[in-house]
């Protein structure tokens, strides 16, 4: 910035002065323009990695449901195929002996009635393999604050098992316990069913990896167990999942909930699980998640749902 005149002292001390703020004024002024633009940079960058780091977590969740929803579909199918080659087997037996003369009744009876029985089991397994593709419909369906009356023990008992079979497709030596005591009594819950499940099997997934990697270096006497316990309260529910895995260190359990903050190695986890679970359970459904836990003996995340 600059100020010039043809007459000689065309300026006062006071406008020179003011010429001076005015020139300082200007480049700080400049100064914070520039640091603005690129701030607004920054946060530009910063919102796009935490949209893809969410969306890792989300793979990460699904690759987890995927996996125990793979193995759940596998089992039924097993039967399926087991009890059609027994059939494929008896109708060739039948073939045979209504070419006997004279025919033997009694046998092929027996027969019929054995094709009945497996015709009912491959029905009853094929409907068990029809049910756990509509619950992985339900999960990929849903929008986004769609609430409905929800089991939450079934919800429990579906997401304990597809987090154990998420487990045991990533490590075959993957075991545990799990001890379950869910009330009768709480029936169903107004929910937004997709994202309720979706910390479940969070915590419980995570529950299953801290008391596997106890296991992995603690002596062979140690057994890794997960309880569950689901209570019905007089203005909410309160669901626990415990595990005995080596617990949550003091000078980290103040970061539990911030995003991008996470205990296990690189690679392994996001750092997005339970703070998004804290949102879905505190600000979605008004309820509440926090935990309890003493280093080397156990963790329990502690949830509840309004009624």
């Amino acid at each position: 910035m600059s100020a010039q005149s043809f007459k000689k002292n065309a300026y006062s001390d006071y406008h020179v002065n003011m010429l001076r703020n005015l020139a300082a004024y200007s480049a700080i002024a400049l100064v914070n323009a520039d640091a603005y633009r690129q701030l607004n940079e920054l946060l530009t960058e910063l919102k796009t990695t935490q949209e893809k780091l969410v969306t890792q977590s989300k793979l990460a969740a699904l690759g987890a449901l995927t996996a125990g929803i793979a193995h759940e579909i596998k089992n039924p199918l097993n039967f399926v195929n087991n009890f059609a080659e027994l059939s494929q087997e008896l109708v060739q037996e039948l073939e045979q002996e209504l070419t006997n003369d004279p025919l033997d009744q009694s046998a092929i009876l027996e027969i019929l009635q054995t094709l009945k029985q497996n015709a009912e089991r491959i029905n009853e397994h094929g409907k068990r393999a029809d049910s756990i593709v509509r619950s992985m419909l339900q999960h990929s369906r849903g929008k986004a604050g769609d609430r409905q009356p929800t089991d939450i023990n079934a919800m429990l008992e579906e997401d304990i098992n597809l987090a154990y079979h998420g487990m045991r497709a990533l490590d075959n030596s993957f075991n545990i316990k799990i001890e379950k005591d869910l009330d009768p009594s709480i029936g169903k819950l107004e929910i937004v069913p997709q994202d309720v499940s979706r910390v479940f099997l969070n915590i419980i997934s995570n529950g299953c990896y801290e008391a596997h990697q106890k296991k992995l270096n603690a002596d062979s006497r140690f057994s890794p167990m997960l309880t569950v316990t689901s209570r019905n309260r007089t203005k909410d529910v309160e669901i626990r999942i415990r595990d005995n895995g080596n617990g949550i260190p003091k000078k980290v359990r103040d970061k539990m909930f911030t995003p991008f903050f996470t205990t296990k190695p690189a690679g392994m986890g996001t750092g997005l699980g339970l703070s998004i679970s804290y949102e879905i359970i505190v600000y979605a459904h008004h309820g509440e998640l926090y935990f309890e836990s003493e280093e080397g003996e156990y963790t329990e995340f502690i949830i509840t749902l309004p009624k």
